[in-house]
């Protein structure tokens, strides 16, 4: 229950790491390989965008108590010592084993994937249309403050979408 805040970063403006030749990390959020994003997240949050040259190997550290996954943008990459193969358009989530480091391969391909990881936060989830609180109580408040335009919703009524235009 705080106030939506935006941070927005030209492309040139976000930090990378290169581990080793042929791997770029663009850290959006978080922390990569020594770099850190500048980016302000409330929850400790990372974000991070590969793009990795054939036959490459990488270690990426996450704390072991996050939760995440792996996206394939393009290319496929073999995350872990036993070699999960991640393809384009397919998610790999990542296990609760404690590990603090994950090592991502690629082989006879480039391949490029986002790590989006974050520590849970094990709150109780009720949801109902477009809105996501923690009990259902507050989801009947939100239907309140969205009615009479308050709590966030002061503009709600009058918003128009610029692209619909």
């Amino acid at each position: 229950m705080c106030e939506p805040q935006y941070q927005e970063l030209l492309n040139g403006e976000i930090k990378r790491a290169t581990p080793q030749d042929g791997v770029v990390v663009k850290v959006i959020a978080g922390e990569s390989h020594g770099v850190k994003s500048q980016v302000y997240t409330r929850t400790p949050t990372m974000y991070l965008d590969y793009k990795m040259d054939k036959n490459k190997t990488v270690e990426q550290s996450i704390p072991a108590s996050y939760t995440g996954f792996i996206y394939m943008l393009k290319g496929t990459a073999y995350i872990g010592d036993k070699e999960f193969e991640g393809k384009a358009h397919h998610t790999l989530t990542f296990s609760e084993d404690g590990t603090d480091t994950i090592k991502i391969t690629t082989k006879d391909e480039d391949a490029h994937f986002v790590v989006i990881a974050g520590e849970p936060l094990k709150e109780p989830i009720v949801q109902h249309g477009p809105f996501v609180m923690n009990t259902q109580e507050e989801i009947y408040d939100t239907f309140v403050d969205y009615q009479y335009g308050q709590n966030g919703f002061e503009r709600a009524r009058n918003w128009q979408s610029s692209i619909a235009q």
